[in-house]
């Protein structure tokens, strides 16, 4: 059995960028309307994780199931979750931020998550890689495996001025009215 799940294994992490379906981002009515009002009205829809759709396919790329914006990359083996990790990437300061790994343990150790994270850094070239959270002390051997020669190493950053946490990509609107917070105050201008 062991050498079974070795070579299932092997296989889900071969078939990490060639086989991911991908589920579009929701935009709700309510996205539209928090985003008309300016943020004053909020009820766009909070799905948990176990709402959003299994897609058939090993892996798949949908919404996060607890931040706006943010996507899940997630792997799945005999009909049940393997692997999952949560991202978001600023355009603007081309910087890609992980969040929450986590690979059933039953598959640890199996290249899951490399391959995970390796199919991101291929997919959008160009950009550094950090986690959004601290490091667990028993998680510092696998980030600093994972970061060997990955531009940023996914070390642990703060967001940068255009995501937030519970929010994605913060819209126009609310970036220029950050600034002028940030002018209001005396302090630069952000990216200065």
């Amino acid at each position: 059995m062991e050498a079974d799940l070795e070579r299932h294994l092997q296989q889900l992490c071969e078939q990490a960028t060639s086989h991911v379906v991908r589920w579009p981002a929701r935009e709700s009515i309510w996205t539209t309307v928090y985003h008309l009002s300016r943020g004053r009205i909020d009820r766009r829809p909070r799905y948990t994780t176990g709402q959003l759709p299994r897609l058939n396919s090993p892996w798949q790329d949908t919404d996060s199931g607890r931040y706006f914006g943010w996507r899940c990359r997630s792997a799945s083996l005999n009909g049940g979750q393997a692997f999952v990790v949560e991202y978001v990437i600023c355009p603007h300061c081309q910087i890609g931020w992980v969040d929450k790994p986590y690979t059933i343990e039953r598959y640890q150790r199996g290249g899951l998550a490399a391959a995970g994270l390796r199919a991101l850094r291929t997919e959008h070239p160009g950009v550094a890689w950090h986690t959004g959270s601290g490091h667990a002390s028993s998680s510092k051997a696998f980030w600093a495996t994972v970061g060997d020669g990955v531009a940023g190493g996914y070390q642990p950053r703060s967001l940068c001025a255009h995501v937030a946490r519970h929010g994605g990509l913060l819209p126009r609107w609310l970036l220029k009215q950050k600034e002028r917070e940030r002018l209001r105050e005396g302090k630069r201008p952000a990216g200065s």
